[in-house]
């Protein structure tokens, strides 16, 4: 075998097709007509006991073969129908089917299924460790994929989720207290899309889709939480004084220029600077500022 030949195989995925089933409402009709015509059968042959025999062993043959090919599907529920291991095609009609009864069938949940990952430690683009958990709706498309292609798909989809979640934690930083790049934290939406296309391009594979996903958990790991909560708060406290001092440089220009057009007060420089003393302390601080009274004068 050459090469080529074992890459084509190895590359060869199932695909799902539509299985020859009959509803099972007509097979149900005729179990019970021959019911009804064995048992006459033996009725009308009673001294003679070969024909008996031959009637009833006839009637419960074909009984019991009709009898083996029911099987029920439920709503979103499949069948893969399979004849002594090869894949025969996949029954999606709901109600009361039947089959030849040796072909295998095996029951596929087509649903949508949710489910809620573990949290997972990751690191993220700049190297901090977080904690990260993902909910994700999946459900299978492709039968054939779901139950041939993959050893379990289930534990597949657990596998894969944990893999996507690693990868996308890695890719992004956890945030960015500059606002000037995609972050896990501040990007939720763009985050859960590009989740959600790393995902289907994992599932794809297993014949699963997601319809939906995103982030339950996202915060920083245990041993690096407190330092980076006081770093924020420093930042928030930075951000916060530096608009402070830029309304507050902005009222006193305000101030002092009204002054001066008015003609309430002429100033010289010191008593200028004194005044934009006095201002930048009432405006930028903590606590309300006291009144002092002044009976002298600036030069004394």
């Amino acid at each position: 075998m050459t090469d080529s030949s074992r890459s084509s195989r190895t590359l060869t995925h199932s695909s799902e097709t539509v299985a020859g089933t009959l509803s099972g409402y007509p097979m149900l009709l005729l179990l019970l007509l021959v019911l009804v015509a064995g048992g006459f059968g033996f009725l009308l042959t009673t001294d003679y006991p070969l024909l008996a025999a031959t009637a009833l062993g006839l009637g419960a043959l074909m009984a019991l073969l009709i009898g083996c090919g029911f099987y029920m599907l439920q709503p979103n529920q499949a069948a893969a129908i399979t004849l002594f291991g090869a894949y025969k095609g996949t029954d999606r009609t709901e109600g009361l089917r039947w089959v030849i009864p040796w072909l295998m069938r095996r029951t596929v949940s087509v649903r949508a299924n949710n489910i809620i990952s573990d949290k997972i430690k990751v690191n993220d683009l700049r190297g901090n460790p977080i904690e990260m958990a993902a909910q994700v709706v999946w459900r299978v498309t492709d039968t054939a994929q779901a139950l041939f292609d993959v050893d379990d798909y289930k534990a597949f989809v657990n596998v894969q989720i944990e893999a996507a979640v690693r990868t996308i934690g890695a890719r992004y930083p956890y945030d960015d207290f500059e606002h000037l790049e995609v972050t896990l934290r501040g990007n939720h939406e763009q985050i859960g899309s590009e989740l959600q296309a790393e995902l289907i391009a994992r599932l794809r594979v297993a014949g699963i889709t997601v319809d939906e996903c995103g982030f339950t958990h996202l915060a920083y790991a245990q041993e690096i939480a407190g330092t980076m909560l006081r770093r924020q708060q420093a930042q928030a406290v930075v951000a916060a004084r530096m608009t402070l001092v830029d309304g507050a440089v902005g009222m006193v220009q305000l101030a002092l220029e009204q002054l001066s057009a008015k003609g309430v007060v002429e100033l010289d420089d010191e008593r200028r600077a004194t005044m934009v003393s006095n201002l930048m302390v009432v405006l930028c601080g903590d606590r309300d500022a006291q009144p002092v009274v002044n009976t002298g004068t600036l030069y004394q």
